[in-house]
């Protein structure tokens, strides 16, 4: 399996799902702001998506879990664990993240998805390696779901 590489914006994506790089769920996420990817669901989503977060179980590293898109076109967000307690990311936290999305995704039969570059904000990775470690990912899967990995460019 490949991923479609595309610089834009997350959020204008044409697809089903979207992936929001996000914590372990264990701190309630108004203690938090929200910023990069989660910032910007935040502004456009609204509240919804982030209200239905606590009714959810905390999050393993590298898990996921689904939620409705609020005020965004698409039919869902999925949000990854991608970063442990300490707000880092891992090789691991990154891989498992994409494999664990990737399979909700088909679980709920989707037919496109798009992420982020996982690990690069607070997570503290390179964009390079990141990526690197998403495609090894994705590699190991096979799936007729159209992914796409999105490099984040402002709007002009």
């Amino acid at each position: 399996m490949r991923a479609d590489l595309v610089r834009g914006d997350l959020l204008d994506q044409p697809v089903e799902v979207i992936v929001n790089a996000w914590n372990r769920n264990i701190i309630p996420w108004w203690l938090l702001l929200p910023q990069g990817v989660s910032g910007a669901i935040k502004k456009r989503a609204g509240l919804k998506p982030f209200l239905e977060l606590p009714n959810l179980r905390p999050i393993p590293l590298g898990g996921v879990v689904l939620t409705s898109a609020g005020k965004l076109p698409h039919k869902g967000i999925i949000h990854v664990a991608g970063i442990n307690m300490h707000w880092r990311a891992t090789e691991t936290s990154i891989f498992d993240s994409v494999v664990n999305a990737v399979s909700l995704a088909q679980k709920h039969n989707f037919k496109s998805m798009a992420f982020p570059i996982i690990g690069t904000g607070s997570g503290g990775f390179s964009k390079e390696k990141a990526l690197k470690i998403m495609e090894g990912a994705l590699s190991t899967l096979s799936t007729s779901i159209h992914v796409i990995i999105v490099d984040f460019a402002p709007r002009a």
